[in-house]
């Protein structure tokens, strides 16, 4: 099999970094040429692969010759920038950011629910929003037994999802605190530090935040669902690293829960976990997402609620993309 050369543009951040570490982990497909893109600032960094230092190139018009792939890391200014030069070079750009999610023309995947979107591309396919990814892959082996009408879902996400000024902004709020200092908010509206902040991204005129539509509109798009209904609230928690969500859902006919864990626990990517329960601090740095607590829903004969967890850095962000590329390129080389 023919080794698939990759870029990583943003290789820098950290679901850069990420991507760079869970490439290195893959064992059943080549790896042929790392190419590790940034800004004018980093070039003539190292980061390592496999043991040997990469030198960090400054990106420009021309540096997607060659690629076989680009894993993008990047805001959405800089992936919208970036993506016609991606195209034109021929590689195929797997996106991180919102940029092109809900573009009719983009596959939106997550492998292990519709991996078929993949083969659909012209060039882009944009990798979901983490806290849709973590809550798919806890809902979609329930999905299979029978379709979910309605979801109601909270979410409770880590500061390092704001990056990594985010995890800063804790830390330092802490020590703030702890020396009896004024504590300063920059990167979150208020206090983040033993507090949870109910907002994550501007409020539209219904008053849902950005991060809230994500997971209904993602999620009709990959469920290829559009009449799903999902109410949610996103938190951001003081937690700094991994996602967890409370999710109420109500399926068409009823699935009794032996059904539910069944396919849970069988299901890929997913790790069913009622001893006692999934937390972010156990999910920590794993690619799998957890569920428990999986309980009948009181207020309704079709209900199931469930608590899931996972890393928003791996699953939520970098080893999707990475799983994207190698069901992508696996059926590409073999061709």
């Amino acid at each position: 099999m023919k080794a698939c050369r990759i870029a990583i543009l943003g290789a820098t951040g950290a679901v850069g970094r990420t991507m760079l570490q869970v490439l290195e982990e893959q064992t059943d497909w080549e790896i042929g040429e790392v190419r590790l893109l940034a800004s004018p600032r980093s070039a003539g960094q190292t980061l390592l692969f496999k043991g040997q230092p990469l030198t960090l190139e400054a990106v420009t018009e021309t540096s997607f010759e060659g690629m076989d792939v680009v894993l993008g890391a990047v805001e959405n200014e800089l992936a919208k920038r970036w993506a016609p030069w991606i195209v034109k070079a021929g590689a195929v750009f797997v996106d991180n950011s919102s940029a092109f999610r809900l573009d009719p023309s983009v596959p939106l995947v997550i492998p292990q629910i519709n991996a078929e979107d993949i083969f659909k591309h012209q060039g882009i396919i944009a990798n979901p929003n983490c806290a849709t990814i973590i809550a798919l892959m806890a809902v979609a082996p329930i999905y299979r037994l029978s379709r979910i009408t309605r979801m109601i879902v909270s979410t409770y996400q880590a500061v390092s999802g704001a990056g990594a000024a985010g995890l800063a902004e804790l830390k330092r709020q802490i020590a703030q605190l702890e020396a009896g200092q004024a504590v300063s908010a920059e990167a979150f509206p208020v206090q983040i530090a033993y507090n949870l902040i109910p907002q994550i991204g501007g409020f539209d005129e219904q008053g849902y935040s950005a991060e809230e539509r994500k997971l209904q509109d993602e999620g009709r798009k990959i469920l290829h669902d559009p009449a799903l209904k999902i109410s949610c609230t996103c938190v951001r928690v003081p937690v700094l690293r991994c996602h967890s969500e409370s999710i109420t859902l109500e399926t068409e006919r009823a699935v009794n829960l032996e059904e539910a864990r069944k396919a849970i626990a069988e299901a890929e990517g997913v790790r069913l976990n009622e001893q006692p329960y999934p937390t972010p601090l156990a999910c920590t740095d794993q690619n799998q997402v957890e569920v428990g607590r999986l309980r009948r829903d009181c207020t309704h004969e079709k209900g199931i609620a469930l608590w899931c967890c996972g890393d928003q850095l791996r699953k939520g962000a970098a080893t999707n993309a990475v799983e994207i590329v190698r069901t992508w390129w696996q059926k590409q080389a073999a061709h």
